[in-house]
């Protein structure tokens, strides 16, 4: 044992040395690791370098799990069990390694290994929601010691030559999640089970916080290994077409796009902050007042609280070709103007009204109808009606003296609340108004604030063919209390005494992030940002991994952008929703 470590520290020191000149190393969390006594340590698998960068990050000796193939050629696999690697085989379930794992882990030893079984990139990666290896699982159930988290980016890169050149310093990303508990209070079969989904979201959550705290590029993120081996000639034909190298230093276009979305995400952000300065709490009485609502709406459902009477208005305003409707909303402001509904229905051509909808919802603020407009008549061609709604302070609902969306989010949680409350039971009030007239199936495209909505309809709706959200606003929490766009709602909340424990206590109606929808998470798809400041893909990448089943496009733009909503079309067709 003593030559083992030694050979091990030995080998760490090497290891040291050598990636000391061409890596630069970024460790988050690394004191999760200095636990005593034994544990798993399962990480994400990107390259063959992962096991040695990983060691390097954590004090303690590491036995890694190793393929069987590295142990054939002599050489190699005596090295590897002078460190005290062992061997374990990919295709089958292997006995003997089970036994020594347990016994290390037992014996107050760390036990290291990969359960994607190999290098796993895009859809085969456990980062992008692959399905995981049930040994990590098994191996914590009877060890019945806790697994610890831990994911690596940018080691692939590392396949390239020109990496490799001194003091090129590649930069390495690793990070370490908190301990999985291995649940010996639950029966076997359930705890193995509990272990796999609690893994599963640690690996998908500590992906988005390193995207997000280094801000990475596309190009950091994996990518198969021969494509990084050919990376540089590739690079050099897509910056030099026609041959001509001038030589000159060039940006990356994932980095002008990143800097371009990052500089029209402030400029609106630092417009809504401050449109925000308009509006001010009352000190005195606002924090009784929300006090109040909250006690009131916490004992309510979703389906209570978004509860829609009939309203035989809509029903008769439905006409063939386009129709104008408008009646009175079931929720009553301050403001009359936005106490009319109001929306515009687009029929199929020859589909008649019975053909399924999609409900159309605009963002925050939206500055025009035209392109919605479009949108309906490309969806028309495809034999779908469509209903464009006018949400709650927009368009033709904006009281006089107020900028249209202008009251929609502002510091006023409560007229907020109302204000998403009103949207959703007037869109159950069109649907049912619908299904009146033969209509049995629905879809929902929906940006930002719409996005926020469409989410919270899918709480007490469920005749869904798709529900697609892009840059859906789904946490309210960080939507409130560190959002950029709401730094003058913190302060005046802060102003106020209203807190963050108060504000929580409406999640449940309020925050998709903190609900499940009604309808089949299959049917849904979220559409993140790449580079969205407002919201962050890794909220949204939270969603999707707590809305099992649902689906995630990345698209490369910030919080606005023109990508989206063509990319996301696309991706519904090749969905066979349209």
């Amino acid at each position: 044992m003593e030559i083992k470590t030694a050979s091990y520290r030995a080998g760490k020191l090497l290891v040291k040395l050598l990636f000391g000149c061409v890596a630069r190393v970024r460790v988050l969390r690394r004191e999760n690791t200095n636990r005593a006594g034994g544990f798993l340590l399962a990480a994400n698998h990107i390259s063959h370098f992962d096991p040695f960068l990983i060691s390097l990050a954590v004090r303690r000796k590491i036995d890694w799990m190793t393929m069987a193939e590295f142990f054939r050629p002599r050489v190699l696999g005596f090295l590897l069990r002078a460190i005290d690697a062992f061997p374990a085989e990919r295709d089958r379930v292997d006995l003997k390694t089970i036994r020594t794992a347990i016994e290390r882990l037992k014996s107050g030893r760390v036990v290291g290994l990969f359960p994607e079984g190999g290098i796993r990139d895009g859809t085969r990666s456990l980062l992008e929601g692959a399905p995981l290896r049930p040994g990590a699982s098994t191996l914590a159930q009877i060890a019945g010691l806790p697994v610890l988290p831990c994911v690596i980016l940018g080691s692939d890169r590392l396949y390239s030559k020109r990496q490799w050149l001194p003091f090129r310093r590649t930069p390495i990303w690793i990070v370490f999640g908190n301990p999985i508990s291995h649940f010996p209070e639950l029966q076997k079969l359930h705890a193995r089970e509990r272990i796999e989904s609690e893994l599963a979201v640690a690996f998908k959550n500590l992906y988005a916080e390193l995207r997000e705290k280094f801000q990475l590029t596309t190009d950091d993120l994996p990518r198969p290994p021969r494509e990084r081996m050919n990376c540089r000639a590739s690079a050099s034909l897509a910056a030099h077409p026609d041959g001509n190298r001038t030589g000159r230093p060039t940006i990356s276009r994932a980095r002008l796009q990143r800097l371009a979305a990052g500089t029209i995400d402030s400029l609106i952000c630092g417009s809504f902050n401050l449109l925000h300065a308009r509006h001010r709490l009352n000190p005195d009485k606002s924090g009784r007042e929300m006090e109040a609502y909250v006690m009131k709406c916490e004992r309510l459902t979703p389906r209570e609280y978004y509860a829609a009477p009939y309203e035989p208005d809509v029903t008769k305003t439905l006409v063939n070709g386009h129709a104008t409707l408008a009646w009175n909303s079931p929720i009553r402001t301050h403001f009359a103007a936005n106490n009319i509904a109001h929306a515009e229905f687009f029929q199929s051509r020859g589909g008649g009204i019975r053909a399924p909808t999609v409900l159309l919802l605009h963002a925050l603020m939206s500055t025009s109808r035209d392109g919605h407009r479009r949108c309906a008549e490309r969806f028309n061609e495809l034999g779908w009606n469509a209903c464009f709604l006018h949400l709650p302070y927009h368009f033709s609902r904006v009281p006089r003296g107020y900028w249209n969306g202008e009251l929609a989010i502002t510091c006023d949680l409560i007229r907020n609340a109302e204000g998403l409350r009103q949207g959703v039971i007037e869109l159950r009030q069109l649907m049912g108004a619908l299904r009146e007239r033969g209509c049995r199936e629905f879809a929902v495209l929906a940006t930002s604030y719409g996005g926020w909505i469409g989410a919270l309809l899918t709480l007490v709706e469920s005749d869904f063919r798709f529900v697609a959200l892009m840059s859906p606003i789904v946490n309210v929490e960080h939507a409130i209390w560190q959002s950029p766009a709401a730094r003058r709602i913190r302060r005046e909340l802060l102003r106020a005494n209203i807190e963050p424990s108060l504000v929580a206590r409406h999640f449940h109606l309020s925050s998709p992030l903190h609900t499940q929808p009604l309808c089949d998470p299959a049917c849904v798809l979220f559409v993140t940002g790449e580079f969205d400041s407002i919201v962050p893909a890794g909220e949204i990448e939270a969603i999707q991994q707590k809305w099992r089943g649902s689906e995630l496009l990345r698209v490369q733009q910030g919080h606005f952008g023109h990508r989206m909503m063509p990319e996301t079309i696309a991706r519904l067709q090749q969905r066979g929703d349209l």
